[in-house]
C-alpha cells in the first residue's frame, strides 16, 4: 500500500466529499473516486459506504484510519527532519461541538489559530448531539460532560457560566422580575424538552419550570429568540458579549456552572498533529472564555 493511496484516502475521510476532497488534494473528483475504488480493490473490503449525504467511513474505514493518520505524521515528521524548518500546523482537522460553543466561542478561538497556521484547515460540526468518535464523525469533540465508555481519551477543558437573560425591550414592556418567582408571568424559552441530549443542558429543570413557550434544540435559535424579544431563557455568559440588548436577570440568585471537555479518540493520541491542535485548542477556549466573562460582569444587569 502506497503513500499516494493512503493521502487519497486521509483526505476522503475528513472531507466526506469527491468534491471537497478533490479541492483539498488539488486533482479531479472523478481521479479520487477511482483511487479510493482501486484501493478497495486492492484491499478486498469496503472502506467507505456512498449515499446522497456523501461518504461516510464504514468499520473498515475507520480501523484503518488511525494507521493512515500514524503515516501521515510520520511523512510530516520525515520532511520536516531533512530540512523543512516550518514549525506551523497543516493539514484538516474536524472539530465536533454543541451549539452553543460552536457558534460563540470556537469561531474566533480557530480564528487565532489558523491565523498563526495558514497551512491549517478547520472544520468546526456544529450538533446538538454527542458525537460518535469511534465512527470518525470528527476528530476531536467538545462535550458538556464526560463519556464513560468507549476507546476516548477525556480532558476537561474549563468551567462556563450560564445565567437567566432578556433584552432590554422585552424587560421594559413586561412586569419586574424580583425574585425567581415573578418567573411564572412571563415566556420562557429553551430546548425542546424531548429533544435535550445531555442531562447537563436541562437547565430549566433547575428552575421548577415546565412549560417552554418558545422552544428549539438549538441554542443559536433561542438565542435570537431573546435577542428579538420573545421571551426569557438561559444563556451561556460567553455568548452575552455579541448581543449587547441582552441583559441577565437575577444573576445573584440563580446561577449554573458548566463544564466543556475535550474528547478525542485514544489512537489519535499518537498523532503529534492532532496533540499540537488539541493543545492550542485548549488553551484557546480557556483564555478566550476568561475574557468573554469578564466582559460580561463589567456589563450591566437587569
Amino acid at each position: 500500500m502506497d503513500w499516494d493511496d493512503m493521502r487519497i484516502f486521509l483526505a476522503l475521510a475528513r472531507a466526506e466529499s469527491l468534491g471537497r476532497a478533490g479541492a483539498v488534494l488539488r486533482v479531479d473528483p472523478a481521479t479520487v473516486g477511482r483511487r479510493v475504488a482501486r484501493l478497495e480493490e486492492g484491499l478486498g473490503r469496503r472502506l467507505f459506504t456512498r449515499s446522497h449525504q456523501g461518504y461516510a467511513l464504514t468499520d473498515e474505514g475507520a480501523r484503518l484510519l488511525p494507521h493512515a493518520q500514524a503515516a501521515e505524521a510520520a511523512i510530516l515528521a520525515a520532511t520536516k527532519a531533512a530540512g523543512d524548518d516550518s514549525d506551523g500546523l497543516t493539514g484538516q482537522v474536524r472539530i465536533g461541538a454543541p451549539d452553543g460553543c460552536a457558534n460563540y466561542l470556537l469561531p474566533q478561538v480557530v480564528a487565532r489559530i489558523c491565523a498563526e497556521n495558514p497551512g491549517l484547515d478547520v472544520q468546526i460540526i456544529a450538533l446538538p448531539r454527542v458525537f460518535n468518535l469511534s465512527r470518525r464523525e470528527a476528530d476531536m469533540a467538545i462535550g458538556v460532560s464526560a463519556p464513560q465508555a468507549g476507546r476516548l481519551s477525556v480532558q476537561k477543558i474549563t468551567n462556563y457560566r450560564l445565567h437567566l437573560a432578556a433584552s432590554q425591550d422585552y424587560l421594559a414592556q413586561h412586569p419586574p422580575i424580583t425574585r425567581l418567582e415573578d418567573l411564572r408571568a412571563h415566556r420562557i424559552i429553551g430546548y425542546i424538552p424531548d429533544m435535550i441530549f445531555d442531562s447537563e443542558l436541562d437547565y430549566l429543570a433547575e428552575l421548577g419550570l415546565e412549560r417552554v413557550a418558545f422552544a428549539s434544540n438549538s441554542v443559536a435559535v433561542q438565542f435570537n429568540l431573546l435577542r428579538h424579544g420573545a421571551g426569557l431563557g438561559v444563556v451561556h455568559d460567553f455568548a452575552l458579549p455579541s448581543a449587547p440588548g441582552l441583559r441577565r436577570i437575577l444573576p445573584g440568585r440563580f446561577s449554573l456552572h458548566r463544564s466543556f471537555y475535550l474528547i478525542r479518540h485514544l489512537d489519535d493520541q499518537r498523532v503529534r498533529r492532532l496533540n499540537r491542535f488539541a493543545e492550542a485548542l485548549h488553551r484557546g477556549i480557556r483564555k478566550e472564555l476568561v475574557h468573554l466573562e469578564r466582559l460580561v460582569d463589567q456589563g450591566g444587569d437587569a
